[in-house]
């Protein structure tokens, strides 16, 4: 007989359990009182272990022992709903991100509308190609603003203005910000990867790029992420994005092996586009062109991320937007000076004053 038991508890532990408290209790059919080594076969204490207190044949409540498949709910809630068993939590907080700077209102404001003259080959490759993806992406986004200040003493109305092509509307801005940060964020992330990978196949380290690098992926990407609560894409949009991350990740990865200094510095321009189209975006709302944002409060995902005021407005977000972009400008133009291979990452060290990042096009050395 013990060694049937012993077979069987080996076997089946929870059947022999259930057989040996129907077996002890059987004199007691009403009573379902459970011996006190029972508890000890859940984790937990006793008093907060919801099986201890069930019977053997009593049938689970949903919600309280996790998920069943016999519970009457959409599996998948499971995964973007709050309850008892789920852990999507009821308010997402930005503790966990990357390092990210948080401005001061006269730190945001002190961003100028710079331009690196291209003066060595290498220069001119990355200016120039920044152009032909710049025109790719008005053509993609239809973007069509007209270049230079508005008439003098128009008359003509925001309508008219829209059609003409001097100003964008809500929709207009917000398909060109979606589209650009949808590409925005790959070229940090690809210089990362590819350095992580020297890093191990190399066995040596990497002097401080990588962590710089995925700051910046991450830093566009909640761009989009707080952009996204404004507008859900079309399928045709989300498409098109599709298509443009796929042509630009394989083409950024391939140039990046070649010359990572040409990469920084296509970079540094982009972000010097980046700088021009926020800051019209900033006049354009400061002018009244844009009367929905006007007034519009800052989403909560910005509010928690540049640790905003809680009246911030969509102004303010486009602000610390664009001082990002100026951080991204600086940073890329700085790496495009430093040898790659042999240099130090300066900013693993100090970050610098948002004043001079705002307004100047980066450094040789921040020693």
């Amino acid at each position: 007989m013990s060694t049937l038991l012993r077979i069987t508890a080996r076997h089946h532990p929870l059947s022999l359990r259930s057989a040996v408290v129907r077996c002890v209790y059987s004199a007691t059919p009403n009573r379902y009182l459970l011996p006190p080594f029972v508890g000890r076969f859940h984790s937990g204490t006793t008093d907060h272990n919801s099986l201890a207190k069930k019977r053997p044949d009593e049938h689970a409540n949903v919600g309280t022992e996790g998920f069943h498949t016999k519970d009457k709910k959409d599996p998948l809630s499971v995964l973007t709903q709050v309850d008892a068993v789920s852990t999507v939590p009821q308010e997402v907080r930005g503790d966990w991100v990357l390092f990210h700077p948080v401005y001061t209102e006269e730190e945001m404001k002190s961003v100028e509308i710079l331009h690196r003259e291209a003066k060595t080959t290498s220069d001119k490759i990355a200016c120039n190609l920044v152009k032909l993806t710049r025109w790719g992406f008005d053509v993609v986004s239809g973007y069509k603003r007209k270049p230079g200040p508005l008439p003098t003493n128009h008359k003509m109305t925001l309508e008219e203005l829209k059609a003409k092509g001097y100003i964008l509307g809500e929709e207009a801005w917000l398909s060109r910000i979606l589209f650009l940060e949808t590409v925005a964020g790959v070229p940090g992330m690809v210089a990362a990867m590819l350095r992580h990978l020297g890093s191990l196949r190399l066995m040596r380290r990497d002097s401080g790029w990588i962590h710089t690098l995925l700051e910046e992926a991450e830093n566009e990407r909640m761009h989009l992420m707080t952009f996204m609560t404004l507008k859900q894409p079309t399928w045709f949009f989300r498409a098109l994005v599709l298509g443009a991350q796929g042509a630009f990740f394989n083409m950024f990865f391939l140039a990046y092996m070649i010359s990572p200094r040409l990469c920084h510095r296509f970079v540094g321009h982009l972000e010097e586009e980046a700088v021009m189209t926020y800051t019209r975006c900033i006049e354009e709302i400061e002018a009244g062109h844009l009367q929905k944002w006007a007034d519009m409060p800052a989403p909560a995902i910005a509010i928690d991320y540049w640790r905003l005021a809680p009246d911030a407005k969509l102004l303010d977000v486009i602000y610390a937007v664009r001082s990002d972009e100026s951080t991204h400008r600086f940073v890329n133009h700085s790496l495009a000076n430093l040898n790659p291979t042999k240099d130090v990452n300066p900013f693993a060290f100090r970050e610098p004053d948002m004043f001079a990042k705002g307004t100047k096009l980066g450094r040789v050395s921040l020693f």
